[in-house]
């Protein structure tokens, strides 16, 4: 099973009998709050114009707890997150496609926590919003309420996990690279990586127009990280966001990894962990 459909295909899937889930997911990490301007405000566009029939999702309500201890977008209370994903007409039988306006960070997470928690049938649309072509709605839908009930399974590391991993199999970065370095760190207590990860910024896995590169160029760079055949891979980036849109570009490649949820906002928190800089991964 694939993880990302194209526009054409999901326009495809749209009109056949058994249409997907739609899950608009328009989120994107903002410093403005610090410089006094107003957030990003995902539901607003979603107001203005969506994929007909597509239900909005707010990922700091829904796919995240608030911030605290475990970072910045820790993992929502499960027994609310499948209350939100019912209510968004999401059914264990029933697929379902998630977008967001082409970034694919939110997708992405929205993505990884269905998956993660036993969804069987998830998809990123490929660019986001910007590259769909038919038309948009402002119509709020109202849809059935699913059935769908939240089973955590395996693929999420926690701070030790991540540790332990960076010594004994690939951790990657999926941050930019002079965040990973130390040299910049504009939301965390402290800049630089875990010790023994490997910066892979995200950015990196996408061309110009927001789309996934082919699963061979994908697999091509994941091998020159050191990710081989036989290696566990973990991704974690700055508070679990981005960090799943590497896991998902690691899947269109057909590579399993995990995901280190609480991520350098969890790590970097506490004085007591250390902090590599530079380029070198130790």
């Amino acid at each position: 099973m694939t993880a990302i459909i194209t526009a054409s295909e999901l326009a495809h899937e749209l009109t056949a009998g058994s249409p997907p889930v739609v899950l608009d997911v328009r989120w994107q990490l903002s410093l403005a709050k610090a410089a006094g301007a107003p957030a990003f405000d995902g539901r607003a566009e979603y107001a203005a114009g969506h994929i007909p029939g597509a239900v909005f999702v707010d990922l700091d309500r829904e796919l995240a707890s608030a911030p605290g201890a475990r970072g910045r977008h820790p993992l929502p209370d499960l027994a609310e997150f499948g209350a939100a994903m019912r209510r968004a007409g999401v059914s264990a039988g029933r697929p379902v496609v998630v977008y967001d306006g082409g970034q694919g960070w939110a997708a992405a997470r929205a993505w990884w926590l269905l998956r993660w928690t036993g969804h069987p049938d998830v998809r990123v649309l490929d660019g986001g919003l910007p590259s769909w072509q038919g038309e948009l709605s402002a119509r709020t839908p109202e849809p059935a309420e699913g059935d769908f009930a939240p089973a955590p399974g395996a693929g999420l590391l926690d701070a030790d996990g991540a540790a332990a991993l960076a010594r004994t199999g690939v951790l990657l970065d999926a941050r930019a690279g002079e965040r990973y370095r130390g040299e910049v760190e504009p939301i965390d207590r402290v800049g630089g990586h875990i010790p023994g990860a490997v910066s892979a910024p995200t950015t990196e896995n996408v061309g110009p127009d927001g789309r996934f590169l082919p699963a061979a160029e994908l697999r091509d760079r994941f091998k020159a990280l050191g990710v081989s055949e036989d290696a566990e891979v973990g991704v974690y980036c700055g508070s679990g966001v981005s960090g799943a849109h590497e896991v998902l570009a690691l899947a269109v490649a057909g590579i399993p990894a995990a995901l280190y949820v609480g991520s350098w906002s969890e790590w970097s928190s506490d004085p007591s962990r250390p902090v590599a800089v530079g380029a070198d991964p130790q």
